[in-house]
């Protein structure tokens, strides 16, 4: 299958390496042209680290071109930080053509800004936009070219839009993920499957202290303290409400089956948490005011499900106790803008008509 990556940040690494692991023909698009180049330079190749060892793939194309990067394609994954979607969708908009998927993993309702944006490119192409819970790889840069992929995700639930659509597209999906994808609805609730926003902002707030104190500290091992397990759970709790508020059935993919050793699989397979802490990838150095984890997850994903969550009529203390706390950290009001309805151009809509739209699209 020809598939095109977006990206050149963990994600879009791992991503573009493990689909030309797997066979497929991968373009890879990236912004930096300098990086571009030194990448065509060393043969458009990335060595890709797994636990089977290591492996020297090829990629088809390497490009600053994004019509050339996805002209011809099936599938178009990015897993950009959702603070870039905005840009990237703008500069995709008018190169969709009928039938293409475009794959956000994850995407905070990034599913969303990319419709909209072709939508207001006036490019009518039946595309389909889908989004899913987690990245579909723990995994870090090693070098340049170079990515270590720690694990691959096991279950992916996926929501797609317009939902009418979803049958070719989780088809397509399905092509790149062999036995992982599980529909799950529209993607509002795919959307509301993002583990980002639930994982990160306990981490990082309630260990502001150490990782500000240590030149590197690593959030999922000693940050990853009972007290705080607890406050995940809260946290999730009003992420499962807030989707039981909207209509969505289970399974919900509770964040406590990522770190329980039996009952229901979760997205990453069973024991996923002590590989990545075993990996010693995740012990890093975090900037509180720079890193994605507080820009979007934090930030955004939280004032999303806030916003989502006043349309539901469901209370979110946590979520926005974490906004406050973190815009206070980055000096900043976090309570206003981020990601919300609003600023999605969807804030006047009823529970009903935001349904509606979300099944049969624009």
């Amino acid at each position: 299958m020809k598939i095109a990556v977006l990206g050149g940040g963990n994600g879009s690494f791992a991503a573009a390496g493990d689909f030309a692991l797997s066979g497929h023909d991968v373009r890879l698009w990236r912004r930096d042209a300098d990086q571009v180049a030194a990448h065509r330079a060393a043969g458009s190749r990335i060595l890709v680290k797994d636990h089977n060892g290591r492996h020297d793939v090829k990629l088809a194309l390497v490009t600053t071109d994004i019509a050339e990067a996805v002209t011809g394609t099936e599938l178009i994954v990015c897993p950009a930080p959702a603070f870039a979607q905005p840009d990237i969708a703008r500069l995709l908009a008018p190169h969709l053509r009928d039938g293409q998927v475009v794959f956000l993993p994850p995407a905070t309702f990034g599913s969303m800004i990319f419709a909209k944006a072709a939508r207001d490119a006036g490019n009518h192409a039946k595309a389909s936009f889908a989004e899913t819970g987690t990245l579909p790889w723990l995994t870090r840069k090693h070098g340049p070219f170079e990515i270590a992929i720690t694990i691959r995700a096991k279950r992916l639930p996926v929501g797609v839009f317009p939902l009418g659509q979803a049958p070719h597209a989780l088809e397509v999906i399905g092509r790149a993920f062999p036995d992982a994808i599980e529909p799950c609805g529209d993607a509002l609730s795919g959307a509301l499957m993002n583990a980002g926003p639930i994982i990160h902002p306990p981490l990082i707030v309630m260990n502001a202290g150490p990782i500000e104190h240590f030149e590197r500290w690593d959030i999922h091992r000693e940050g990853t303290q009972a007290a705080i397990r607890r406050v995940t759970d809260a946290l999730d709790a009003e992420r499962i409400t807030v989707r039981e508020a909207l209509g969505y059935g289970a399974p919900h993919f509770p964040l406590v089956h990522h770190y329980a050793e039996e009952g229901e699989i979760w997205m990453y397979g069973r024991g996923s948490h002590d590989r990545l802490t075993d990996s010693g990838d995740w012990r890093e150095r975090i900037v509180l005011t720079e890193h994605r984890y507080m820009r979007e997850d934090l930030r955004l994903g939280l004032s999303l499900l806030v916003s989502v969550a006043g349309l539901a009529g469901v209370a979110t203390p946590l979520a926005r106790a974490f906004l406050a706390i973190g815009g206070s950290i980055c000096g900043e009001n976090f309570m206003q803008g981020g990601r919300t309805l609003d600023t999605l151009g969807l804030g006047n809509l009823s529970k009903a008509e935001l349904q509606t739209l979300l099944r049969n699209g624009y």
